[in-house]
């Protein structure tokens, strides 16, 4: 029934649907990422990484369309945020699943877009994880990142990490989110889940108070300022296993993100401080396979080891890809030798491979080019 991302329809037009549930049924049915319901467009999904109309042959949403179906589905409370500041973003469940939504006032209209949350908590195994990530899951204190760009799939990483712990351990987890996307139910973990702007003002507030509440662990759905990214550190070193994510796409760049929000007079302080707490850093990407099929999971994992802290410490990110070239015997991966991988497996195009990968050169030469 689908042909090219798109569902073919013999009809002369796809009518508007009367609820987004019924759009959400449908995306995820067919397994797509995203749903975009956008003023004065078709609706759309984004599908292995693509985004296209899901029917050709729709009709297109006026802004009477996108207002109806978000007076449908948005509660009294989102209701108010969103005619206070003009924007909600909230996790929406139904009857079938869980959503992440952001409901936006624009220039033509309202603009409805869902991240669609897999209620199916996946293992690390699942997912294809290295080994050598579990024992990041083992420190009794310390701070690991997840980073990587938007849909890279860090929070599905990072629940799989907590879920890990939630079985592994006899701790007290706390999760800090914007909004709640995985529901974790405790098993020999004792499991708070706090969603910013419901049960807490901010990621900052939120995480000032869990030091409070006597944790072992502690996940940050996403460091965003200067003051969340310093209680995380701080956090670290006190005794705390925190768990966070960032937009970067690899480690060096990483590093260097959470020293730049720093004054200057701060920084080497800054830097002693995440040499000692950091336990590692895992960038991931995801890659559209070459079948069409479906999307490749493509990591770097870097581990602390004293070469990196010494890095760290002098200010020299540059220096990390060569370490972590030389580190693999401590299960060190880089990107390029990770995207070298799933296309020597006939998973990913050589197209693929060389807009993502960090040196160009090296892999020209991999493909004899």
């Amino acid at each position: 029934m689908a042909e090219n991302s798109t569902i073919q329809s013999q009809e002369q037009e796809v009518e508007i649907l009367s609820h987004v549930d019924e759009y959400l049924k449908i995306g995820q049915e067919y397994d797509c990422s995203d749903i975009h319901l956008a003023t004065n467009a078709k609706p759309t999904w984004r599908r292995y990484g693509t985004l296209q109309a899901i029917w050709e042959n729709a009709a297109v949403l006026g802004p009477e369309d996108t207002e109806r179906l978000a007076m449908g589905f948005l509660g009294e409370k989102e209701k108010q945020r969103l005619t206070e500041r003009g924007d909600v973003d909230f996790a929406y469940q139904n009857s079938f699943g869980r959503f992440r939504a952001s409901v936006v006032l624009q220039r033509l209209g309202y603009d409805l877009c869902f991240r669609i949350i897999s209620t199916n908590l996946r293992t690390m195994d699942e997912l294809g994880l290295p080994e050598s990530i579990k024992p990041l899951t083992q420190y009794q204190n310390g701070i690991v990142l997840v980073t990587g760009s938007v849909g890279s799939g860090k929070s599905t990483t990072l629940a799989s990490l907590v879920d890990h712990i939630n079985k592994e351990r006899t701790d007290h987890i706390i999760t800090l989110e914007d909004p709640i996307e995985y529901v974790f139910e405790s098993i020999n973990c004792h499991v708070n889940q706090r969603e910013v702007h419901t049960h807490t003002e901010s990621f900052a507030a939120a995480l000032r108070g869990s030091l409070r509440e006597d944790p072992d662990v502690i996940m940050v759905g996403e460091m965003r300022d200067l003051e969340t990214i310093s209680l995380a550190i701080t956090a670290a070193e006190t005794g705390h296993l925190v768990l966070a994510t960032l937009h970067t796409g690899n480690a060096a760049r990483t590093l260097d993100r959470v020293l730049d929000v720093f004054p200057n007079d701060q920084r080497d302080q800054i830097r002693i401080m995440v040499s000692v707490s950091l336990r590692g850093i895992i960038s991931q990407q995801l890659i559209p396979r070459i079948d069409g099929e479906g999307r490749e999971l493509c990591l770097e994992l870097l581990m602390n080891t004293p070469a990196v802290a010494n890095s760290i410490r002098e200010g020299k990110s540059f220096m990390l890809p060569g370490i972590m070239q030389t580190g693999k015997a401590v299960g060190m991966i880089t990107m390029d030798d990770s995207l070298k991988k799933l296309y020597n497996a006939g998973l990913i195009s050589q197209e693929e491979c060389l807009s993502r990968c960090a040196d160009i050169p090296n892999m020209k030469k991999h493909f004899k080019i």
